[in-house]
């Protein structure tokens, strides 16, 4: 599914106006039917709608469906944000339509005094600010928001929530929180970002029927994973093929106290299908392996409790792995200098390998080329500099990636992916029940693996953020998100796997 910016809709909509053709008016009935239709759907306690407008297009969103609503039988009030203009066209149409009914209960709201009184078992249609927002809102608009907000009812934005930026940062700004948003066609990059989770709620992507023939005009930039993409670029098993037809996997990482995160990611680098897993761990850490992952084999380090020093002969691995647990002492930043000055084929660094490359930057600029590093937001800050929001990182992972030719996975519930070239990627599976030590681990061992296979790197990231994710909600379904653990999400690598077969 592409994302697409705010312009991008605004032409997509234009586009499907002319050559469906339809009324922009007729297009916007069908948007709010398909509102209409999800929310006849749920259980509301009392079924009564207060919708809230503006007077833009998206206000107009809010008068069709609280008419349709009406038409069916519910018990609907609205309220209109007078600011001082006239509305739109399409608005004004639906507003006399409105007037036409006999039984509609039509309300403006013109200062604070006038703010309704909301009970929590109403319904909150906001549909006040759509994406056409282009600054904060302030004086009687921001003052309503905080209102409903402190409302305790349930809340329905249209599009997005009222005050939401759909392409920068909203912090600090007065914002809908929504418990639902139903929004139009395609993912908008505001509702991906970990920072506006507090107002999005829960979001569904309502088909509205806009012309597919725009999608097909426009170069992708940035696109959300989905299944049919993720087919295209997982590689089925062939019937004669070996171990040796699916790499040889090195897997660095371990200290004392920390040699369950490399026992992770060598289960997962195995469960995700390599041919051979090799470990490099501290002496401490022999039996440990040994006895939790038999099938792998294990290259042990003269020093008891740190990594310090490898073999010569890393080339012969097909990928390599490094990071998880290692700690970040002298001797194991020598360790990952000498990896990095070896080794020519792209390498997966995670953890304390990234917290290892963040204590000395210049060695970023000396990575093989399309190494895949896979930081949390603060080991990304760590490596690239404070950000004040989830939008600067975004376009600085953007930037990074181009200008060192890496593979970045900036993780979060929507991972981000960019890459040197063509369009960077937000994933759509996982839970929070991932959000555990070690779900990092399991994501190094799974991507270590596919890039053993022979995927190209930036494919490499796409199918391990994505099967990682969709594990990750297996493990959910069966363990519940308390009780799941990342072991559970190595588990049920098989069951995606027997999906996609």
């Amino acid at each position: 599914m592409q994302i697409l910016s705010a312009e991008q809709i605004r032409t997509w909509d234009q586009f499907t106006i002319q050559h469906e053709p339809v009324a922009s008016v007729d297009l916007m009935e069908r948007a709010a039917g398909k509102c209409v239709r999800w929310l006849k759907e749920k259980p509301w306690p009392g079924k009564k709608f207060r919708v809230f407008c503006g007077k833009g297009n998206n206000g107009g969103d809010g008068l069709v469906i609280a008419r349709l609503l009406l038409q069916a039988g519910y018990s609907v009030s609205v309220f209109i944000l007078e600011f001082g203009k006239l509305g739109s066209e399409d608005f004004q149409i639906n507003l006399q339509r409105l007037h036409e009914l006999p039984f509609a209960d039509l309300h403006f709201i013109q200062s604070s005094e006038t703010f309704p009184v909301v009970e929590q078992g109403d319904v909150l249609i906001d549909a006040l600010f759509g994406s056409g927002l282009n600054k904060p809102l302030e004086g009687l608009s921001a003052q309503l928001v905080q209102y409903l907000n402190d409302s305790g009812a349930t809340v329905v934005s249209i599009d997005l929530p009222s005050g939401l930026f759909i392409e920068k940062s909203s912090l600090g700004n007065a914002v809908i929180k929504a418990n639902h948003t139903l929004t139009f066609q395609c993912y908008k990059l505001c509702l991906l970002v970990q920072e506006n989770a507090p107002f999005i709620g829960e979001v569904v992507v309502l088909d509205i029927g806009l012309h597919p023939g725009y999608l097909q005009e426009i170069v992708e930039s940035q696109l959300l994973l989905d299944e049919k993409m993720i087919r295209k670029i997982f590689r089925p098993r062939q019937r004669f093929a070996h171990k040796g037809s699916f790499g040889h996997a090195l897997i660095i990482g371990g200290s004392y106290g920390k040699m369950g995160a490399v026992v992770l990611s060598t289960k997962a680098c195995m469960y995700a299908g390599a041919g051979l897993t090799t470990t490099f761990i501290p002496n401490c850490g022999y039996v440990v392996m040994q006895t939790s992952a038999p099938e792998a084999m294990c290259l042990v380090d003269e020093e008891e409790k740190h990594l310090t020093n490898l073999p010569d002969d890393i080339e012969k691995f097909s990928a390599i792995g490094i990071g998880p647990g290692m700690g970040i002492h002298a001797q194991t930043q020598h360790l990952l200098s000498f990896v990095i000055r070896r080794y020519h084929k792209p390498l997966v660094i995670d953890a304390d390998g990234l917290n290892c490359l963040s204590l000395n930057k210049d060695w970023i600029s000396q990575l093989p080329p399309y190494s895949i590093l896979t930081p949390h937001p603060k080991e990304f800050d760590r490596l690239f500099g404070e950000h004040a929001n989830d939008f600067e990182r975004i376009q600085k992972a953007r930037q990074k990636a181009k200008e060192h030719k890496l593979v970045l996975v900036l993780k979060s519930h929507h991972s981000f992916i960019a890459a040197p070239e063509g369009p960077c990627c937000f994933n759509s599976t996982g839970n929070a029940g991932m959000a555990k030590g070690g779900s990092g681990d399991v994501l190094t061992g799974v991507v270590t693996s596919l890039l053993a296979q022979g995927y190209p790197p930036k494919d490499a990231a796409m199918l391990g953020v994505y099967i990682h994710g969709w594990a990750g909600d297996f493990a959910a379904r069966k363990f519940s998100m308390e009780a799941m653990l990342p072991s559970h999400t190595i588990e049920a690598l098989a069951d995606v796997f027997l999906v996609l077969q």
